[in-house]
């Protein structure tokens, strides 16, 4: 919708994320796209972990059961928040079609969001102590490690392993990161928009 808003006419896009399904669509009408034009003062584009975050919020403390459409409207709220200072401002939440069997999707993607969760791709010296020296010099005393995969590889010095960080506030990554380069160990964090990070959620 924001972009054939832009381009004046319904603009087709192709979906790569169709977690909040109930806003989904690739091809707006005619007809929507001209209503919002008239009528709609600003579109907000919001991250899907903020969605995330904003179900768990309502489901935690509010006992509001919420799809991720229906959390749409209250997660881009924050980004108004100058806008509408000030202001009484209606949020519309609707639709509890949400399977509880993807909370913990909704949970990995909330702390990817709130940049509490990161990913990284560590290679490992193939020799005895290695994890020990990663846990000892690389983390610090609140950070997690909540994924752990290994693989070794004969006849070879390094063995890479996928290792998932759990960090208890956003502020503690760049520390983390620090630690891990004065350890000599060979690491690169994973961005959230690679292919590979789709795949763990």
């Amino acid at each position: 919708m924001l972009r054939s808003v832009a381009a004046g006419h319904p603009v087709t896009v192709d979906i790569t994320d169709d977690f909040v399904d109930g806003a989904v669509v690739g091809t707006p009408g005619a007809l929507a796209v001209s209503v919002v034009s008239a009528l709609v003062d600003e579109l907000v584009v919001v991250d899907e972990g903020a969605v995330c975050t904003e179900m768990l919020a309502l489901y935690q403390h509010d006992g509001i059961i919420a799809e991720p459409a229906g959390a749409l409207a209250l997660a881009a709220l924050p980004q108004l928040t100058a806008r509408v200072a000030g202001r009484s401002v209606v949020c519309m939440v609707s639709g509890g079609n949400n399977d509880v069997a993807r909370y913990g999707e909704i949970v990995e993607r909330s702390l990817v969001h709130l940049g509490l969760k990161h990913y990284f791709i560590v290679d490992f010296p193939q020799r005895p102590g290695a994890l020990r020296r990663f846990l000892d010099d690389c983390l610090g005393p609140t950070d997690d490690i909540v994924l752990f995969e290994y693989t070794k590889k004969n006849n070879r010095e390094l063995g890479p392993a996928l290792v998932g960080v759990e960090l208890a506030a956003a502020g503690d990554l760049a520390p983390l990161v620090a630690r891990i380069e004065r350890s000599g160990l060979s690491a690169r964090i994973l961005p959230p928009d690679s292919a590979v990070f789709r795949l763990l959620i």
